[in-house]
């Protein structure tokens, strides 16, 4: 079977299934979140907790809670990779370096699993399955938790309340999250994704032995992709056979990094009451992937050189089971989530294919964008759209039966800001730094592209990389954990500030003059926004970067 038609047939099978599951796991999760019982071992969590799981929290109460909730993890996944040596299942590895721990642990509780280690030659088993994959499952829930309060507050009518984050955290991993990665888990068992507990000493063909590195990697790999996580066992991540060895793994892997955030334009119109309000957003979301797809295809699958030509395709960096076409819808896929896992070389992709995807990441993740992530992230360039809508017509602007006022805009207009200035400032610096340069593997424009691929990915929480860039230095070590910490928790503590605001709103009846927000009209000036923004904001570093690159 030729890469082009192997190509084909896994992004067709990709849409039917997402298509199948849209509907019913969509509205699944909108019952999960509406539904006023709670599961027996739900109740033993709460009482753990010492949490009133029929209380409801105010949006500063659900604030505090997500802010205090994520420092803890922090701190336990601190002292965990510090003090690993002390923990069974060891390896016999040492603890790893307090700014390592530091990068890992704010990496891991802000869902970006962004890695500066080697997993198999740095974590024993104990910080892999103890450490790291609790927090896949608590850092895709939390993200889950707080799009829900947001579509809370557009459903609410003068209440202020969101909902109780401790009770959406629970049912999100233990009624979404935790049945769907075992199944998943078991389904990549069937494809040699490995499940153990221990090391293997081989023979090798020229004599000596040779170790090779076990662990419990399919639990890890499957709620590494449904979480939008992205952190690998294997510094190869799912470019390793022990992590992704089959054409049906990938595709199993694909469409577990999707379903979530493709599912929750579902539970978003099922909750609002206006399914084609899901539909559009969807719309909007699948417009831009595709956009992202082809560009990205085009560059990888083409035959734009002598070398792509003698060799089918521009292979550095790519695994030739998978071939350019299932890289490229990888490198898609993974950058329009969060999710930031690799089964390709991103460093090694064109100037046009590493380009669209660090776009990808520039347009803040919301095609179809992370685990809860996506949805909230699209939501509040919804209010940007009717914003701007407003200001052309000379009416107040109004989304979902709320009008839209200052105070909203504030918040949206802050959470507009803050990533990008996050992104640039982090650039800046280092670039400005004396010792930038020893660490980048590559000179000129596709060097100074590794440095703003790594801000990009830190502060937009993906994890992936540019990997020639070395950023095991104190600076990068701090300088990336700080992107990922403000760029994960300044646009949540917003968007509950406007989930809160909106929730104390009566609703607006629709009238003659409302702009209908459920129509293709509206996806699409959606997408213009999104697109305008980001041009606006990111094309000088685009224009140093990937543009310059693909010009010399």
């Amino acid at each position: 079977m030729s890469d082009t038609t192997g190509g084909l047939l896994t992004i067709a099978a990709l849409i039917i299934l997402l298509a199948a599951v849209h509907k019913p796991f969509g509205d699944y999760m909108a019952h999960v979140f509406t539904s006023a019982k709670h599961w027996r071992v739900e109740k033993r969590i709460y009482r753990v907790l010492g949490v009133n799981a029929d209380s409801e929290q105010s949006a500063r109460s659900y604030t505090v809670s997500v802010l205090g909730f994520s420092l803890i993890s922090i701190v336990v996944l601190f002292l965990i990779l510090v003090g690993q040596k002390a923990l069974p299942f060891d390896r016999g590895l040492p603890g790893m370096p307090w700014d390592m721990s530091l990068n890992t642990a704010v990496s891991f509780v802000t869902n970006t699993n962004w890695q500066s280690y080697s997993g198999e030659s740095t974590l024993g088993f104990a910080a892999q399955a103890g450490g790291l994959v609790i927090q896949n499952f608590l850092s895709a829930a939390v993200g889950i938790a707080v799009a829900i309060a947001l579509v809370r507050g557009f459903v609410r009518s003068r209440s202020g309340e969101l909902g109780n984050f401790w009770v959406d955290l629970v049912r999100g991993t233990i009624r979404i999250l935790l049945p769907l990665s075992f199944v998943a888990a078991i389904l990549l068992v069937s494809q040699g994704v490995i499940q153990n507990f221990g090391d293997h000493t081989v023979h090798a063909l020229t004599g000596g032995t040779q170790v090779i590195p076990g662990g419990p990697v399919a639990s890890q790999e499957s709620i590494k992709e449904l979480g939008t996580n992205g952190g690998g066992f294997f510094n190869g991540n799912s470019s390793h056979p022990f992590e992704n060895g089959t054409p049906f793994s990938n595709l199993i892997e694909l469409f577990l990094l999707l379903v979530i955030p493709v599912s929750l334009t579902r539970t978003l119109g099922t909750m609002v009451g206006s399914r084609k309000q899901g539909y559009a957003i969807l719309g909007a979301m699948t417009f831009m992937f595709g956009a992202a797809l082809a560009v990205v295809t085009w560059a990888e699958a083409g035959m734009h050189s002598q070398a792509a030509q003698l060799a089918g395709g521009s292979m550095e960096g790519k695994e030739t089971q998978f071939g350019s076409w299932a890289s490229s819808l990888f490198a898609t896929a993974t950058t329009g989530t969060s999710t930031g896992a690799i089964n390709s070389a991103h460093d090694s992709l064109s100037p046009t294919g590493g380009g669209t995807v660090l776009v990808n990441m520039m347009l803040g993740e919301v095609a179809p964008g992370g685990v809860g992530a996506g949805i909230y992230g699209i939501l509040v360039m919804a209010v940007v759209t009717v914003f701007i809508a407003g200001l052309m017509v000379g009416r107040t602007p109004e989304i979902l039966g709320k009008k839209i006022g200052t105070k909203e805009m504030t918040y949206v207009a802050l959470y507009t800001l803050s990533v990008p200035a996050i992104i640039l400032v982090g650039i800046g610096l280092a670039i400005a730094l004396h010792g930038t340069p020893g660490y980048m593997n590559n000179p000129g424009s596709h060097g100074f592209s590794e440095v703003v691929y790594a801000f990009t990915s830190a502060a937009n929480n993906n994890g992936s990389a540019f990997a020639g860039i070395t950023v095991t230095s104190h600076f990068f070590q701090i300088s990336l954990a700080a992107a990922m910490l403000l760029g994960r928790f300044i646009p949540i503590a917003l968007v509950l500030g406007l989930a809160g605001s909106l929730a104390k709103q009566g609703k607006v009846p629709v009238t003659a003059g409302t702009l209908p927000t459920h129509t293709p009209l509206f996806a699409s000036l959606l997408v213009g926004v999104i697109l305008l923004v980001t041009g606006l904001t990111f094309f000088p570093a685009l224009a140093l970067g990937p543009l310059a690159e693909a010009l010399s």
